[in-house]
């Protein structure tokens, strides 16, 4: 405390402690009668209106209050956080958004993470574009670049986004004390009115919802901290990260700072490297913060070892791949009968165009309304166990789960059980799908399966027409892939 500080305190009158109580209980009177109603949907859009909300009810609140205050409503401010981001003051009100009990309860259910019991993953939204979000590393990135005094170099960006949880879940891994270093992704339970998300298998301490929130809140932090002016509204700042409706061309004519562009952004952004000694010096850090004790110089070498393992699956995971919707997440339905396994590593990927539908998707509800159409008619009509493809492509960005990786597809009569059977969903008889889709699969997919050991380096690519007589992938698109690396002629 300085001396001005308690030469005020001094002075403060006796009756003053009996006038702010008088004060707060007026306030609670008030908000008894005009608390907002707050939908309890966990969807971001959902979010950004009631922080629309906090906004308004607090014209001219600086982002970085807002944010404290969520912060302090939800209950972050371990001292790890506090080393980067200042302590919160308890008596700082008037830097402090004014929240009713129901916008209060709505913040601290988006924003507390935890995973139960039962495999429930709390502290998590839902995405326009079909993907999951832990809002808490988000909210970080962005205080941590928003405080930032320097540009594009944020202090303490990767460590409160990231790199503890990454490496906490490393070390428990290491320890047998978790079944796997990173993920499960989930699903929703209503993709339209989402409430409950359940993991599809152990968590890790770094599920997928904790690591997306981690690479926007790097995203996020870096952008917002080089910018020349501040945000105005943080809720501006995320509708136009999450919201952003693509049109037209699609991704190809798209801004850069989109949601659908998570990987590519980070990929820029994050160097494997880098990554590491970030997530090293946030286990240093957390054991002298939290643990109050001092790593010893050998105990540091084996932790770089364990993080080094670790950071590789990272990148193979989540750099190296691409997103996939899983079948849940589509609305996908059961399959009928019994699949066969796939014996990898595979030789071949086959290439598809859906023809029907005709027309690109270009939002996660139009891409798997597509895919829900497409098993219809496959198992229906054609009688299939399942949708016959192994993975399709969208427009949005995405790759939407099929057959998977280990289950042999319908795809390519005669040879499911040699290869996989890529599928983009449009007509291409006589035009190409976005570049950035085509690049999905060239680029990512192809190396994810390598990387993967699904399929193996020299892989040699098809058109469907090159094995069965059929015009699929379309006279245009089969003339793109021609050029392709691992474009391969059939010999006779």
């Amino acid at each position: 405390m300085s001396g001005a500080q308690g030469v005020e305190d001094s002075m403060i009158s006796p009756m003053e402690p009996h006038w702010k109580w008088c004060l707060t209980l007026l306030v609670i009177l008030v908000s008894a009668h005009t608390d907002t109603k707050v939908t309890s949907s966990q969807h971001m859009d959902d979010f950004i209106r009631v922080l629309e909300q906090v906004e308004d009810s607090n014209p001219g609140l600086e982002p970085v209050n807002v944010l404290r205050g969520l912060r302090r409503a939800a209950g972050l401010r371990d001292e790890f956080m506090q080393h980067f981001l200042g302590t919160i003051r308890e008596d700082s009100t008037s830097e402090a958004p004014v929240m009713d009990s129901n916008l209060s309860d709505f913040i601290v259910r988006a924003m507390r993470h935890k995973v139960t019991e039962r495999g429930r993953e709390e502290g998590v939204v839902l995405t326009a574009d079909g993907t999951t979000v832990a809002m808490s590393p988000v909210l970080l990135g962005i205080e941590a670049g928003l405080v930032s005094k320097t540009r594009c170099r944020v202090r303490g960006l990767y460590p409160l986004t990231l790199a503890r949880n990454l490496g906490l879940s490393f070390q428990r891994f290491h320890s047998s004390l978790l079944s796997q270093r990173l993920g499960p992704d989930g699903c929703w339970d209503d993709v339209t009115s989402p409430q409950v998300f359940t993991l599809s298998d152990k968590p890790s301490l770094a599920t997928d919802a904790l690591v997306n929130g981690g690479m926007d809140g790097v995203i996020l932090g870096i952008e917002v901290s080089a910018q020349s002016q501040r945000p105005l509204k943080l809720s501006s700042l995320l509708r136009r990260y999450y919201c952003h409706r693509l049109e037209g061309e699609g991704l190809d004519a798209a801004p850069r700072l989109i949601s659908h562009l998570r990987r590519e952004n980070f990929r820029e952004l994050a160097r494997p490297p880098l990554l590491q000694r970030q997530v090293v010096r946030s286990l240093v850090l957390q054991r002298r913060l939290i643990d109050h004790s001092t790593m010893l110089s050998q105990e540091k070498e084996e932790l770089t070892a364990v993080v080094r393992e670790g950071i590789k699956e990272f990148v193979h995971r989540y750099m190296d791949c691409p997103a996939i919707i899983p079948r849940c997440q589509w609305g996908a339905a059961p399959y009928r009968g019994t699949p066969t396994p796939l014996s990898l590593p595979l030789s071949f990927m086959y290439i598809h165009h859906t023809y029907q539908p005709g027309q690109p998707c270009l939002t996660f509800q139009q891409c798997s309304a597509d895919m829900r159409s497409m098993q219809r008619f496959h198992q229906d009509d054609r009688g299939w166990d399942d949708i016959g493809y192994s993975f399709v492509a969208g427009s949005d960005g995405y790759l939407y789960e099929g057959r998977g990786w280990h289950w042999q597809g319908a795809h390519t009569k005669g040879y499911n059980s040699k290869g996989y059977g890529v599928s983009f969903i449009g007509d291409y008889t006589s035009s190409l799908p976005s570049e950035q889709t085509m690049e999905l699969v060239r680029d990512r997919l192809a190396s994810c399966a390598v990387g993967g050991g699904r399929l193996v380096g020299n892989f040699t690519l098809y058109g469907h027409r090159q094995l069965v007589k059929t015009s699929c992938p379309g006279d245009a698109f089969y003339s793109e892939i021609t050029g392709w690396e691992h474009f391969g002629e059939v010999q006779n």
